[in-house]
């Protein structure tokens, strides 16, 4: 007769049962009570708290301003970590420690130092926002979609810009550091042999470099996406909380606890975990077809 197979790690069934019992207090209970106060609503009522007008525009304030901030993230992220690993220069220690301030910062103070470079009266703000206003009026007779996302007239801070703004900063070190770690994995000798090849640099990065990081990407774009849906304190400063135009989700959820709304709140808050849990399985989804993809 064989031995009993012994566990790698002593104590395997204990720390199992912790682990478990710790993320079902800290995770999975909160959730279930969300679900549960809920449950409480008639179909009607609950149709009522999550698709009035004013819901649905926080909706979509919140999706369209979190799936922009995390693609330009996608974008700059890409080039911060890449430039962190691959080139040596004066003060890239300091820079490389200032990636992670966004998640040192506290929310709030995060709000209110971008609130005080981009208020129209701001640091930035005072001669940034004659420059921001003349572009989209100019990318409104190009792109009509502009106007739609109510851009046209905005201001920097305390509108729809600002949302942006504050989403962008709080989720650029999710990209940069889910990125970093594979870049420095990625070896030069590759980009010279697809050079040696006859492959032109744009050639190599579509063909070689891209591939062997996207996974990564979509990795960073998921995080910062759903750290986005989520942000309130570095929001509700810049934002300027307009209901219809600019008020996020997670404001009018604090707004409906706040009057007492209990089952409300916890209605739409349980659609935005429903939809979060649906997009980033679709993500998840989508980068392990990705990996398969580049593997064959």
């Amino acid at each position: 007769m064989s031995r009993s197979h012994r566990s790698v790690i002593p104590g395997f069934g204990l720390s199992l049962g912790l682990t478990i019992t710790y993320l079902s207090l800290i995770v999975l209970l909160p959730l279930s009570a969300a679900f549960i106060k809920t449950s409480g609503l008639t179909w009607e009522e609950f149709k009522t708290a999550v698709f009035s007008p004013r819901v649905l525009a926080s909706y979509r304030i919140s999706f369209l301003a979190s799936f922009a901030a995390a693609s330009l993230n996608c974008v700059f992220g890409l080039i911060v970590a890449w430039v962190l690993v691959r080139y040596p220069f004066p003060g890239r220690r300091v820079v490389d420690a200032l990636v992670d301030l966004p998640f040192a910062l506290p929310t709030a103070v995060a709000g209110i130092a971008l609130t005080a470079l981009y208020a129209p009266n701001g640091w930035l703000g005072h001669w940034l926002d004659p420059i921001w206003s003349s572009f989209v009026h100019k990318l409104a007779d190009v792109f009509p979609f502009v106007d739609w996302v109510g851009l046209l007239g905005a201001k920097l801070a305390f509108d729809r810009p600002g949302i942006f703004i504050a989403l962008t900063f709080i989720g650029l070190p999710f990209v940069v550091r889910t990125l970093q770690p594979i870049i420095e994995e990625l070896e030069p000798e590759f980009e010279e042999a697809s050079a040696s090849l006859g492959a032109n640099r744009w050639q190599t990065i579509t063909r070689v470099i891209f591939p062997q990081l996207l996974p990564a990407l979509i990795t960073g774009f998921a995080m910062a996406f759903a750290r986005a849906l989520g942000e309130y304190g570095s929001v509700v400063f810049i934002s300027g909380n307009m209901p219809m135009r600019t008020e996020i989700t997670p404001l009018l959820i604090i707004t409906k606890l706040e009057q007492y709304d209990y089952a409300g709140a916890t209605a739409i808050a349980v659609v935005m975990l429903v939809a979060s849990f649906t997009l980033l399985l679709i993500i998840n989804l989508l980068q392990k077809w990705s990996r398969r993809h580049h593997a064959v």
